[in-house]
């Protein structure tokens, strides 16, 4: 649309980009709608600012995580003083954009209810924020033939990878402390790990039981052939995409608690949760040995997520938003 409208892709890079600001409200007004909704909210806030203040659009701020914890949670798996310090700067910069943007939106939205009550925290109306989860489309997780060689029992871990990164801690913590354990058991164990940028940082690992896949067409010929998906995030924010996928293919989860964050699932019923290495090897055991273990909980974890975290229930949550801005808005 802004092609037609503007001649060229709307592409707004940072907040020296005024004259991308400006075609975002052009466009709005050229299209005549309603409200402005700004997905990636947690990089947005410059973007809100300017809206609010050369516009009388409604603004929907729509986040993906509490962005400060993203970062400051970070803090304790760090060494050295100067990325220390760079963390705790950034992330108090950081939660200074949360507060005022909080006010700023007319909506501020979180995936989690553990999220909207950080905002909550923030506004001076706790009615400004909503409920806007992160769902999945719970049709196109269909059961894949495996790749070429697949191995189990095994154990599935996917994400995306840069340096520092929460996903590179949570493998290395696998590789390190976990695998070893488990292999006691079952010396045949396979990790395997995908996602973008997985095999640039974990290039040094090497052996017969661990495959780094790399950024994938699609996940599901790993996904839907593992024994176990595993979450073992020790830090991050929002809701994990890797648990909502896991249960739509009715694969068995084994999660950190902070790595089961935002999902509304019971230790022993929906998934099993750990957060010491020796406690999650048990867990990822019990559910590879236990073949009723594993089918009550992807069966429990699959109708949670097709209850609460389907495309028809973020349309209600959706549906929800925008009738308290219209009521908010015939209020004036």
């Amino acid at each position: 649309m802004s092609r037609v409208l503007l001649g060229r892709d709307l592409v707004v890079f940072s907040e020296e980009g005024e004259a991308d600001y400006q075609d975002v409200i052009r466009t709005a007004e050229a299209l005549g709608v309603d409200v402005i909704w700004l997905g990636y909210g947690n990089i947005s806030y410059p973007l809100l600012k300017y809206i609010k203040e050369h516009s009388g659009f409604p603004v929907v701020l729509d986040t993906d995580s509490v962005w400060s914890r993203f970062v400051l949670r970070g803090l304790p798996f760090v060494k050295g003083e100067k990325e220390k310090n760079r963390i705790l700067m950034e992330g108090k910069q950081k939660e200074e954009e949360e507060r005022w943007g909080t006010k700023l939106a007319d909506v501020t939205t979180g995936v989690s209810e553990i999220d909207t009550e950080y905002y909550r925290g923030l506004g001076e109306n706790p009615d400004k924020i909503h409920l806007f989860s992160n769902v999945i489309d719970m049709d196109s997780y269909v059961q894949t033939p495996p790749p070429a060689g697949f191995k189990k029992p095994c154990m599935y871990l996917a994400g995306t990878f840069w340096p520092g990164s929460p996903m590179e801690d949570a493998a290395r913590w696998m590789l390190d402390l976990v695998l070893p354990l488990l292999k006691q058991e079952f010396p045949g164990i396979h990790f395997y790990i995908a996602g973008r940028g997985s095999k640039k940082v974990l290039a040094g690992v090497r052996g017969e039981d661990v495959t780094v896949a790399g950024e994938l067409p699609s996940v599901l010929p790993y996904l839907t052939n593992a024994s176990v998906s595993v979450v073992p995030l020790r830090f991050e924010s929002g809701t994990r995409f890797k648990i909502l996928e896991a249960g739509a293919c009715g694969i068995p989860v084994v999660s950190t608690i902070l790595g089961a964050e935002g999902i509304p699932a019971m230790d022993g019923k929906d998934i099993l949760i750990a957060d010491t290495p020796e406690d999650f090897a048990r867990s990822v055991a019990n559910v590879i040995r236990d073949r009723e273990l594993a089918i009550s909980l992807s069966r429990n974890l699959r109708g949670l997520i097709a209850d609460r975290f389907s495309i028809d229930a973020l349309a209600r949550e959706g549906s929800e938003i925008l009738k308290y801005i219209r009521l908010e808005k015939n209020a004036e």
